[in-house]
């Protein structure tokens, strides 16, 4: 039966329930649907948008499961209904529906499981089913089943189009490439694996697993003792490897960019979890690349091609929704997203149209594992496989072969249902398990895979590969009934994983997964025949029985034939007179402008080992040249991470498209120290590009032995990467062609972190550039000639590696020895960007430059060329090192004279306004920024961006250790003990324990289900700290399915009520904690409305680096902080205090320093951020304080405190521990 509820405004709730429910839990209900009312009939007359009924939808999975915690029995999907007008309301149709009526029809689904289906003829079954079989391929199955004397399954034939679909095998990769009539002697894949062979260096393992590792140094690693239960944080050193890892997911993207880019974020931090053993993924990157979005009509660049009949989404619409998935996931899963890039392209010439209509979604990171566990074991026969994750659905069906062609060949009903959904909540449980195994001494995995395309057909045959298995399909999870065999099989539903594990090891993953909730199943065993079987226990039935071998195949090679075409693009004109015109449009290009759109809403602080993130300066604006993270709390070693691409200039040269985007890539990343320079680099390379299409074969060749032969002239290697070579969208009566491009993601071990040079421009220090390229300039494929609708005939290039690895060499060294105040790379949009965009961080920089010495007369080539080089700020004492080492420098400019950059060339002197300037690159965020924040809140940042200046006032604050008694090696056990409370989802954990730990007490790791089961009764606690994140992915509410298990679970409610009567006890809580500590009423308003959580004004989620003040106040932890004005960080969707009786009436502790928004970043009655209550023992606050404890977390920290080893945030987990210790005398 359904039940209906009646919750805010037009919203309905619809409960389906086995079983007619008591009264107690329809209150239960009542409560957790927000006071909702109950709604009496069967039927609710009118118009609604909702969920397909087909789709359960990763909401309702959570809601189901909050009841569950909560005591209810019964209810097996609840979905979201919002009532409109009339038929005519705008929908999603990829993801919703539109409903006459609710009634008790809208769960079901007319259909039964298919049965197991004998296929007689394969082809015909091949171009129904649209599974991109070759000829060649479709002989060979008929071979098969020839050998076998039977006709194959569809379960076979579907999953050998699976796991030997050009997106899996990589066929043209592994091809032969005949050129022009000549046979190539080595395939591309053989091309990048030579870079490795040549270049070892540090790589522990590459292209046979799921990410590269390179080695690391040893690091402290703090974890609970065991996982298994309740335990205390612990520190031990273990030696790491590096991990480094970049997928794309442009098909799905292309289709529906929500959940396209959501499910290749998490697909990609699947594989790193996966890497050897298992392995930690700690920070990501994204690359968005589109046609135009066309947000506004003037932008003249935008009005050279014709726009298309869009078959899915509108460029605009793809690159909202796509960042937005991206961030979604990384949101709740709690990896940050530290890195990124933006590009829109079009370009229409010689009857060839050339545009990212098939969009590239690319979703990197980096991370580190043990080196202990940096390979894999070889599973024997006898050993468990086991599946964690959740039920399959009919998701993703076919996505490895559809992703494999042209998008637009299949029809829509194919390609609809080759895409996913998401559910980063449930893959952060399954990431929990397998982190506490890897954290283990004893890690007892033999083997881990992803469920990435082809769903259980790829990850479980490779798991099994070098035994064979068998798999026991009735006990894999099924939430659809309908499911056929062949779909439970097949499907690439997300957040599994696969893993090989010992049969006496069983019990203790058991015990793991049901702590961290993560789904477990026991699956099927490894065997000793090499057979790979599927059998339904329940029937006998095998819809796949078949040899490994069959199974992976041996089909003709793929050969590639294909004849150079040389480009004939026009030539560019300009003139020197419209040089204001030239850098306003540059500024505004998607590429070029300001990424706040993007870094807005996408956490940067999780974990608290983020050393660098996008934003720079005073104003917190996406400036810097990489990303980095530290590998430990201690803030020293780390791993940094960096991009680069040139699909405009690999149109004209596909060579030297290559050779610049790893330049690119480098003259990013050279600005972290690394232990062996150059040498420490590690390279992604992802290949997107439209093969089988004349001449682009020829082209993607020449650019991967470009690469290839760059990345061994320089002494580094390319241990990863993947391609896609499909980038083609067709039309009804038109094709669009993806320009080929590679992007190379570059990742290094960073000596210490708190050496990484920002392009935030300093007083005092002079400006110097280095020309990495040793080519002439050229404007060919560069940013200049995209506004001015053309390509142009030549790019640059780098005519000497050599130089190029000596230079960078000396720059590493000068930064190491702490030379270099500021720097950055000259990219998109050349040297006049990298000038202007070093004094946009603050308010106070302005530049003179003279550019004669460069020795260019052409000064649009001098300014708008995007040879690599690097300009920046350095003591005199850096041009010996320079000198010594023959590398050429030129001293170009001194800090001015506030608001200006003023440029010299020979006679000509240019001036350009850094205000106005700074505004029109702000402005294209702006225009993007209206689809998501809405136009009143994104006009209002624009206007406020850069007025909210970051400005501190520490006080009498010391910033050492020993001045508040702090010993950071600590290993003794301490009497002060204290815990972090988390919740199914939360993800702020870590770096909250860490921040207790280091101010002196003991802290111990508790779970909900520690509390609901009655192991852990907080009784020997003091503090309790509950953590930030997203329980329960914030449905219905944030921290509402939370405060249910605590309400709703007697030994939790019991063990916490104790806790609060005792008078020897502090609690905080974070973001996520603060609204559960709000929703449970933790902070007493005696004598007011009590307080409540609201969502943030913009209806996103909001991320910033921010001023708050502390005010006088009688909190314990920040009471003796009063005056302070601090910067912390903020990363919240629901963070919206609402405090309806008056500001007198509750004990504000933390206000945000700046009214506007974002200064408010979400709206907070009286600015506020945080509260108490009213004896001060309990505080409740959105920013992040465990998040910016050191100042190497901070987004800027005072120039003139350098060589502070702690900020002053750490004094109130000090405090709250020396409250403690006197209580306890």
């Amino acid at each position: 039966m359904i039940i209906f509820f009646h919750a805010q405004g037009n919203n309905y709730i619809a409960v389906s329930a086995k079983e007619t429910l008591s009264g107690e839990n329809i209150n239960k209900l009542v409560w957790l649907f927000g006071e909702a009312e109950k709604v009496e009939n069967n039927v609710i007359d009118g118009w609604f948008v909702g969920p397909r009924k087909e789709m359960l939808t990763p909401w309702s999975t959570n809601a189901v499961e909050i009841t569950q915690n909560m005591g209810i029995v019964g209810i097996d999907r609840i979905e979201e209904y919002i009532k409109v007008d009339n038929e005519h309301a705008r929908f999603d149709p990829m993801l919703q529906h539109l409903y006459h009526n609710l009634d008790q029809s809208i769960f079901t689904i007319d259909r039964k499981p298919e049965p197991i289906i004998n296929i007689d003829n394969i082809a015909a079954y091949n171009e129904k089913e649209g599974l991109a079989l070759s000829s060649e391929e479709i002989e060979y199955l008929n071979s098969v089943s020839e050998l076998l004397g039977r006709p194959l399954t569809d379960s076979e034939v579907f999953g050998f189009s699976q796991v030997n679909s050009e997106h899996c095998r990589h066929k043209i990769f592994n091809g032969t490439f005949i050129i022009d009539g000549e046979e190539k002697e080595l395939s591309l894949f053989k091309l990048i694996k030579k870079t490795t062979a040549t270049n070892q260096n540090s790589i522990v393992s590459a292209y046979k697993d799921n990410c590269s590792f390179a080695e690391g140094p040893v690091v402290e690693q703090f974890a609970p003792k065991t996982q298994d239960k309740a335990d205390f944080f612990e520190t031990n050193e273990i030696k790491t490897v590096l991990s480094l890892k970049a997928e794309t997911h442009n098909f799905p993207t292309t289709v529906e960019p929500f959940n396209g880019a959501a499910t290749g974020t998490g697909g990609e931090i699947r594989d790193r979890i996966a890497g050897g053993k298992g392995a930690l993924p700690i920070a990501g990157t994204a690359v968005y690349m589109t046609s135009y979005p066309r947000s506004e009509e003037s932008r003249s660049w935008e009005q050279a091609t014709e726009e298309r009949q869009w078959l899915y989404q509108t460029p605009e619409e793809i690159l909202i929704k796509a960042s937005n998935g991206a961030s979604d996931f990384g949101n709740k899963f709690g990896q940050p997203l530290i890195n990124g890039s933006v590009l829109t392209f079009e370009h229409f010439e010689n009857n060839k149209k050339y545009a990212f209509d098939k969009v590239i979604m690319l979703a990197g990171g980096i991370g580190f594992g043990k080196k202990d566990d940096s390979l894999k074991d070889t599973p024997v026969p006898g050993q468990k496989v086991v599946l964690l994750g959740g039920d399959n659905y009919r998701i993703g069906m076919g996505g490895g072969a559809v992703s494999s062609v042209a998008t637009g060949e299949f029809a829509n009903k194919i390609e609809l249902n080759a895409v996913q959904r998401a559910n980063p909540e449930m893959q952060k449980r399954v990431y929990n398990a397998i982190r506490a195994l890897a954290e283990s001494t004893g890690n007892p995995i033999v083997s881990i895979h992803d469920h990435g395309a082809g769903g259980h057909l790829n990850c479980l045959s490779e798991l099994v590969e070098e035994t064979g298995g068998k798999i026991i399909i009735d006990n894999l999870p099924v939430g659809d009934p309908t499911l056929s065999l062949k779909e439970i099989i097949g499907n690439e539903s997300q957040e599994r994983m696969g893993l090989v594990i010992k049969k006496e090891n069983i019990e203790e993953l058991k015990a793991i997964a049901e702590r961290e909730r993560a789904p477990m199943y026991v699956i099927g065993e490894t065997t000793n025949d090499k057979m790979f079987v599927f059998e339904k226990a329940e029937t006998g039935e095998k819809p796949i029985n078949w040899k490994l071998e069959h199974m992976f195949g041996n089909p003709p090679k793929t050969i590639m034939m294909d004849s150079k075409i040389t480009p004939n693009y026009a030539g560019l004109s300009y003139s020197i007179d419209k040089i204001q015109e030239y850098v306003e449009n540059v500024l505004q290009l998607e590429n070029v402008a300001c990424k706040d759109w993007l870094t807005n809403k996408v956490d940067r602080s999780v974990t608290g080992r983020i050393a660098k993130q996008q934003c720079a300066g005073k104003l917190q604006l996406p400036l810097n040249n990489l990303g980095a993270i530290a590998l430990d709390y201690r803030g020293k070693s780390g791993l940094a991470t960096a991009l680069g691409h040139a699909p405009a200039a690999g149109l004209i040269n596909a060579a030297n498209g290559s050779i610049l985007s790893i330049a690119e890539a480098l003259t990013n990343i050279i600005w972290a120290p690394m232990p062996n320079k150059m040498r420490s680099v590690s390279l992604s390379a992802n290949w997107m590009w439209p093969c089988k299409n004349a001449g682009e074969d020829a082209r993607i060749y020449e650019g991967v032995e470009a690469a290839s032969n760059f990345a061994c002239a320089l002494g580094i290697n390319i241990p990863t990467g993947k391609d896609s070579c499909s980038m083609t969208q067709k039309y009804k009566d038109d094709v669009v062609y993806s320009p080929g491009t590679v992007i190379i993601s570059a990742s290094g071990e960073v000596s210490d972190v708190k050496k990484i040079v920002e392009p935030v421009l300093v007083k005092d220090k002079a400006l110097y550039y280095i020309d990495f390229s040793k080519a002439p300039k050229e404007l060919g494929g560069s940013a200049f000639a995209q506004i001015v609708n053309k390509l142009g005939t030549a790019t640059p290039t780098v005519s000497d590696a050599a130089y190029f690895v000596k230079a960078f060499n000396v720059m590493q060294e000068l930064i190491e020895n702490e030379f270099i105040a500021s720097g950055h790379d000259i990219g998109g949009g050349g040297l006049i960007t990298s000038l202007l965009e070093m004094c946009f961080a603050n308010n106070e920089s302005g530049l003179d430059v003279d550019l004669t010495t460069l020795n260019e007369t052409d000064t649009i080539k001098t300014l708008f060329a995007e040879n690599p080089g690097i300009i920046f700020q350095a003591d005199e004492k850096a041009e010996k090192l320079l000198n010594d080492n023959n590398i050429f420098f030129l001293k170009i400019g001194k800090p001015a004279r506030p608001g200006k950059v003023s440029v010299r060339n020979g006679q000509e002197i240019h001036e350009f306004d850094i205000p106005s300037l700074r505004d029109l690159w702000f402005k294209t965020s702006y225009l993007l920024d209206r689809k998501q924040s809405g136009e009143k809140l994104a006009l209002e940042r624009y206007k406020n961006y850069k007025k909210n200046e970051l400005n501190y006032q520490f006080g009498n604050f010391n910033g050492k250790f020993a001045s508040l008694s702090i010993d950071p090696k600590h290993r003794t056990k301490e009497k002060v003990k204290a815990a972090i409370i988390r919740e199914k989802g939360v993800n702020g954990d870590r770096e909250m324990a860490y921040s207790m730990y280091l101010a002196g007490m003991e802290v111990k790791d508790v779970h909900m289900t520690d509390l609901i089961s009655g192991r852990e009764d907080l009784s020997e606690l003091n503090m309790i700290v509950f953590v930030g994140g997203f329980s329960n992915s914030d449905v219905l509410g944030s921290a509402k399915g939370w405060a249910g298990a605590f309400k709703y679970n007697e030994k939790a409610r019991v063990a916490l009520e104790n806790f609060y009567k005792r008078d020897d006890t502090l609690s905080l809580g974070v973001c996520n904690g603060c609204q559960l500590m709000v929703e449970l009423g933790l902070i007493e308003t005696p004598d007011a409305v009590a307080p409540k959580m609201l969502h943030n004004e913009s209806h996103k989620f909001e991320s910033i680096f921010l001023n708050v003040n502390i005010l006088p106040n009688k909190s314990v932890m920040l009471g003796n902080m009063t005056g302070k004005t601090l910067g912390i960080w903020v990363a919240h969707g629901e963070g919206k205090f609402s405090l309806p009786s008056g500001e007198n009436k509750y004990n504000i502790a933390l206000k945000y320093s700046n009214t506007g928004y974002p200064g408010n970043p979400n709206g907070s009655d009286f600015n506020t951020a945080g509260i108490c209550s009213p004896d001060g023992r309990h505080l409740a606050m959105m920013p992040h304080l465990e998040r910016a404890i050191f100042p190497w977390q901070w987004g800027y920290y005072p120039e003139d405190r350098k060589t502070d080893e702690v900020s002053p945030w750490i004094e109130a987990f000090v405090n709250a521990k020396n409250w403690i210790e006197n209580k306890l005398k």
